[in-house]
């Protein structure tokens, strides 16, 4: 499979691997903790002694310090740092102002435009790379907003943290990842667009945090299958799972299923795009949504509120009736076993009492539902996006779908603790 993307973080110090082969042979029974150090990267953006590195390059540090390129240390405190988008903002003490950088506009960027990255790879001190924009807007699934600009020129570890700079010498990014499977660079470096860091570093400055919008929806990919049961005419958006009682998309009437296909006037191509608009969002701002339900394109408006770091998805949980007739088993072309949900069943499967629906007794190997990852336990909740409470009710929906002709349909799948997916399921099969 292909490598997973690496944070090229603080390079160990120069012959370190030669002294902790050497102390782990001398000292095997010696389990007391040693001191650590790693080598990182960062630019100076505000003369006064303002510092912009990576995250992870100062994560759980004791003491950090700052080497300058005349031989200057410094001691250095965190004035704020955001794991979401992996940047700190470190301050120190100068005795004369410090040589900076200014920001650039990333989105100015081409694809194909000279970058050039500085920074301290493997600990060996001040290195200029050069090379080209290869790709804008990468999801490296390292964060939940992701929108890396990706170079060819040469970062490895110890690299992260240091600037990319266009060739006006202007901050357009902070080098973060790379991709590869030795660990030395292979082209495939990755930098957080300034485009992203300009608002959070002001807002670490300030603050010592960054805040962020938010309006309260579960949110996944829109595949091919799952555009064409939606009878979407192109495959886009971000599909909603789930939206939070009373949360701003609640309020705004955003219902699960729908697809959210513009935000703020942007179009989203793909799911991983919404976050970060939402994110970007000041609070208390009022933003059109455009939402594809049903086989039409609505406009909604929702209020932009605060995220905190607690705010999870919700839902009312509804007294169990006192009495259930008894479950209706049935065996579908997908290669599920349904049964009505008792409370024998919830028992059986752990399943929360807010989930209704059928639930899943059996999953045939090979078949349709297990190539899907259906699971026995698992609660379909919704067939062709109509609510269904029986497994009689699925099977029906199902025949409905087929006397249509239709190719696919969605089924939303509840898990045990109530989380919902959508699944695109061939029913020619």
């Amino acid at each position: 499979g292909a490598p997973l993307p690496q944070m090229p973080e603080g390079a160990p110090a120069p012959f370190q691997d030669f002294f902790d082969e050497f102390f782990n042979q001398k000292g095997q029974q010696d389990n007391r903790p040693r001191k650590v150090q790693s080598l990182g990267s960062g630019v100076v953006v505000d003369p006064a002694g303002i510092i912009l590195t990576n995250n992870h390059v100062i994560e759980g540090a004791d003491e950090i310090t700052v080497s300058f390129n005349d031989g200057t240390k410094l001691n250095a405190t965190v004035k704020g740092r955001d794991e979401k988008i992996d940047i700190a903002v470190l301050e120190v003490k100068p005795v004369k102002p410090l040589a900076s950088v200014k920001f650039g506009d990333s989105e100015a960027l081409r694809i194909g435009d000279w970058v050039m990255a500085i920074g301290n790879p493997f600990g060996l001190g001040g290195t200029v790379t050069v090379g080209i924009l290869s790709a804008r807007n990468r999801d490296i699934s390292s964060g939940p907003y992701d929108d890396f600009l990706q170079t060819d020129a040469a970062i490895n570890q110890g690299n992260s943290g240091g600037p990319l700079f266009n060739m006006k010498g202007e901050l357009i990014g902070i080098n973060t990842a790379i991709m590869s499977r030795s660990g030395g660079s292979i082209g495939l470096g990755f930098s957080i667009p300034s485009s992203m860091i300009v608002n959070a570093v002001s807002q670490l400055r300030e603050y010592g945090k960054v805040n962020r919008g938010w309006i309260g929806v579960r949110i996944q990919d829109v595949t091919d299958d799952i555009a064409e049961s939606l009878s979407m005419p192109a495959t886009h958006g971000a599909l909603v799972a789930g939206v939070v009682d009373k949360g701003p998309a609640a309020l705004a009437g955003i219902l699960p299923g729908d697809v959210i296909v513009e935000f703020d006037g942007k179009p989203i191509t793909a799911m991983h795009e919404l976050p970060r608009f939402v994110a970007e969002e000041p609070v208390g701002k009022d933003v059109q949504v455009k939402v594809f339900r049903k086989g039409k394109e609505e406009v909604v408006t929702a209020k932009i509120a605060l995220l905190e770091e607690d705010k999870v998805a919700s839902a009312e949980n509804p007294e169990s009736p006192a009495a259930q007739p008894a479950p209706a088993v049935v065996a579908n072309s997908l290669g599920l076993t349904l049964s009505d949900l008792t409370a024998d069943l919830r028992t059986k499967y752990s399943i929360k009492d807010e989930v209704t629906g059928a639930v899943v007794t059996d999953v045939e190997a090979g078949s349709v539902a297990a190539e899907k990852n259906i699971a026995a336990g698992n609660v379909i909740t919704e067939v062709g996006q109509e609510k269904v409470t029986t497994a009689a009710e699925v099977q029906t929906e199902l025949e409905k779908a087929k006397t249509a002709k239709r190719r696919n349909i969605l089924l939303l799948v509840a898990n045990k603790d109530g989380d919902l997916q959508y699944v695109a399921v061939d029913i020619t099969k």
